[in-house]
């Protein structure tokens, strides 16, 4: 990487002209972007302690310092190549991995690379008012840190969009930023996508589940044939495991502080903390239940031919593929549930077709461990409430459960019966008024916290809880 180039990168772009100018004609109009739609309120006048990469060595990804956000480095890094890598998966296993991208195979390459791209603004648009109800200078610091990694990591799937993909892929590159979350007209492509987040127990439910369907869909995505597409994800993945800790951090705080306030005197109901300031468990698991059912829904449906030609063709594997012992997955099955005249039934269907559910099985696996986590602070206070993983059943709009009344533990209910109990399993509209009434002031004094939020164990980068994380230009 040469750190003076007007776009940092690890790829040699000065060596290719006419590459190197289209995306430098494309920056400024990435950078109107995130002027308009970027963290509102907090562009120019605020230096933020970041995270940037300068390179993808292991002293060069984590170069922290104060920078005010439109000005962040943002770039183009690839992993280190492996020598000699093979295809790992499908029709072309144990053949040279592909450096450039085979005509047959160009449109769902695209395909893919653009939902992936697509997803990553999506994400700063929704939380681009979060600054002004923040819970301290930590948590904001955390969100911009967020934003600005994936603004990067749109950068990494325009810079494949603009080099293997001629003028389609710079047309893609161009409508990623037309595109806006929650747009009547232009919406982005993903439902979770155009999802409201105005509030910070949203903000960290998204960074757990959402961001943690973006890891699954990495992992496959690193294990593609198309090298590029390997290494390029295979670095956004050490940048993604931020986000989650993020979101797992975020919750667990909460938990511990409405944990705290439910022993404290004059409470020892979970109501009773939303008089003292705290949000309840039954509110937390309705925003669990919320995001959880819109991640699950992103890994699409459960029976799939795109998926199986996807990995027939080596495009997109299955996460941690060197776990699996047959790497070609032509003659293994995949137990199924299906409606047959209004009864389930278990159908058995080719392993390839079912991509989409093995891959919702590992990350319905790691969510598990997260709940889990989080479950031990309860028993740890001396509470007996836990909190649960919904079925996969529950409250889907993609696949063969979409639209029907499941309750979370799985029980087909009539529809009447489900929307007259919706509001205890999903939030409502009195939750997030609530929620935005414990946000009404910011706080904005380093070391200080809301109410509601525990403090992290722990700084950033070594830096202590109350280092000033944000700061004001005076």
């Amino acid at each position: 990487m040469i750190s003076h180039e007007r776009i940092p990168n690890n790829v040699d772009l000065s060596s290719n002209k006419r590459l190197q100018r289209a995306l430098e004609h494309w920056q400024p109009r990435y950078i109107e972007w995130w002027h308009d739609m970027g963290p509102q309120g907090f562009q120019h006048y605020h230096q933020v302690y970041l995270r940037t990469a300068v390179s993808v060595e292991p002293d060069g990804w984590c170069h922290y310092d104060y920078v005010r956000m439109p000005e962040y480095r943002w770039g183009i890094f690839l992993a280190p190549p492996v020598r000699d890598r093979k295809i790992g998966f499908g029709d072309f296993f144990g053949e040279p991995a592909w450096q450039e991208v085979p005509g047959e195979f160009r449109n769902p390459l695209k395909r893919l690379i653009v939902l992936q791209g697509d997803t990553e603004p999506a994400s700063v648009e929704q939380q681009r008012q979060l600054g002004h109800s923040c819970p301290s200078l930590y948590d904001l610091r955390n969100l911009f840190q967020v934003n600005v990694e994936e603004g990067r990591h749109l950068w990494a799937m325009v810079y494949l969009l603009h080099t293997y993909f001629g003028r389609d892929g710079r047309d893609e590159a161009e409508e990623m930023l037309e595109r806006s979350s929650g747009h009547d007209d232009k919406p982005r492509m993903l439902e979770a996508f155009n999802e409201p987040i105005d509030n910070w127990l949203d903000f960290f439910m998204f960074a757990m589940f959402t961001d943690r369907d973006g890891k699954s869909q990495l992992m496959s995505l690193a294990e593609s044939a198309l090298d590029p597409l390997s290494r390029t994800t295979r670095f956004m993945l050490t940048e993604e495991a931020h986000h989650l800790f993020v979101g797992e951090t975020g919750v667990a705080r909460i938990l511990q502080r409405t944990a705290e306030l439910m022993k404290s005197p004059g409470s020892g109901l979970s109501g009773d903390v939303r008089r003292l300031g705290g949000i309840d468990l039954p509110l937390i698991q309705r925003h669990l239940n919320f995001w959880f059912s819109a991640s699950v829904d992103l890994h699409g449906s459960e029976i799939s031919t795109n998926a199986a030609t996807y990995f027939a063709n080596g495009l997109k594997g299955r996460a941690r593929e060197d776990t699996f012992e047959d790497h070609r997955a032509l003659h293994q099955t995949y137990e199924v549930s299906a409606l047959d005249d209004g009864e389930w039934v278990t159908r058995k269907v080719p392993m390839r077709n079912a991509m989409n559910e093995v891959l919702r099985d590992w990350y319905i696996g790691d969510c598990e461990a997260g709940i889990t986590r989080w479950n031990k602070i309860l028993e740890r206070a001396g509470l007996s409430d836990r909190l649960y993983v919904p079925s996969r059943r529950f409250n889907r709009k993609i696949g063969i459960y979409a639209g029907l009344p499941f309750d979370p533990w799985g029980q087909l209910l009539r529809p009447e019966e489900f929307e007259r109990r919706r509001h205890e399993w999903l939030p409502t509209d009195a939750d997030k008024a609530f929620l935005k009434s414990l946000t009404v002031t910011p706080v904005y004094e380093a070391g200080q916290f809301a109410n509601w939020i525990a403090p992290p164990q722990r700084g950033i980068n070594r830096q202590p809880v109350d280092f000033e994380y944000v700061r004001r230009d005076e």
